[in-house]
């Protein structure tokens, strides 16, 4: 149950609302939906699952995610860039962002919330720099069709941006259970004073994990802007906080008391059904935003108990 629970409690929801809702809830048309309006969000989480990973915290993604789809809308519409080399300009920027703040957390000695919050606020008014607190609106002719198929288009029946998210999920799953260098990720995360003393490079490798989560948030946000099709910048902070759900509930799945790709798919996905639910339930605007802050209060306290819980486990089965 420590491991298989949440998949368990998904496939029990999605059976809830299904038969309280059998006419919409459980058809193809309201699956896709759910699967694309959450495309965004579940990348998100799978980003900062990384830093999680070496025990930081990323609280830069929604400004990175606002930062990167006003860039992606700018170089497109005002600059007249081709899309192909504004997509890759804006992911290759958050990867550079994301080295950033792994810079500043490491060789500033900065705690990671305080840092990323603090890079964060720079984004954000890098954003109103961008678009002087206006819309970016493309012209009569809009977005090219082949960039705004990134989100729109389907592949096997379902949205693409699914496609996105489980490509991720397993390259996320073969980086951090297959590889070196997520075994480092969790050694770091465990105790760097561990990884200190058994050679690792703790900063270097800290470094690597902001990177890839920025490059992640450059990838969202180009999918945002297909998604939208206009430079919103206000748009970004919404995605915080799910991700960061997302990600802490995950840790609490597949691999209880660590952060993995695994636990993070199921527990959006468990996030997906449960909002796609209470919507079509008639649930108020509020209900949103209590449902996402509760959830990741549960989420908290269930990752460290699970966290202490594999740690007893650690010093029980060592001791004799």
């Amino acid at each position: 149950m420590g491991a298989y629970g949440l998949p368990a409690l998904t496939c029990l929801l999605f059976l809830a609302f299904s038969l309280a809702l059998p006419d919409t809830f459980p058809t193809l048309d309201n699956i896709s939906a759910v699967l694309s309006t959450h495309s965004i969000p579940a990348l998100l989480a799978l980003g900062a699952t990384i830093p999680i990973a070496t025990g930081k915290f990323d609280l830069s993604l929604g400004y990175g995610l606002g930062l990167a789809h006003v860039m992606a809308m700018r170089l497109i519409v005002t600059e007249g860039w081709p899309w192909p080399t504004a997509c890759l300009v804006v992911m290759l920027g958050g990867a550079a962002v994301g080295a950033v703040n792994g810079a500043v957390v490491e060789f500033a000695r900065i705690d990671s919330f305080i840092a990323t919050l603090g890079t964060g606020s720079v984004m954000y008014a890098g954003t109103g720099w961008i678009t002087d607190g206006a819309r970016i609106v493309p012209g009569p002719h809009g977005l090219p069709a082949a960039f705004t198929d990134l989100y729109d288009s389907r592949f096997l029946g379902l949205p693409v941006s699914a496609w996105y998210v489980l490509a991720l999920t397993a390259v996320l799953w073969v980086l951090l259970e297959r590889l070196p260098l997520g075994r480092y990720w969790y050694v770091i995360g465990s105790s760097p004073r561990t990884a200190d003393l058994v050679g690792i490079p703790s900063r270097r490798y800290v470094v690597h994990a902001f990177t890839g989560s920025g490059l992640v948030v450059g990838c969202a946000g180009v999918l945002l802007a297909a998604q939208q099709q206009i430079g919103n910048p206000s748009v970004g902070m919404d995605y915080l906080l799910p991700a960061f759900v997302g990600a802490l509930l995950g840790s609490t799945a597949i691999r209880p008391g660590r952060a993995n790709a695994g636990g993070t798919l199921v527990a959006v996905t468990v996030l997906a059904i449960g909002l796609a639910g209470i919507g079509q339930l008639g649930a108020q605007f509020w209900v949103t935003p209590l449902f996402n802050g509760c959830t990741l209060l549960i989420a908290v306290g269930l990752a460290g108990y699970a966290a202490r819980r594999q740690l007893r486990r650690g010093r029980t089965g060592t001791a004799p």
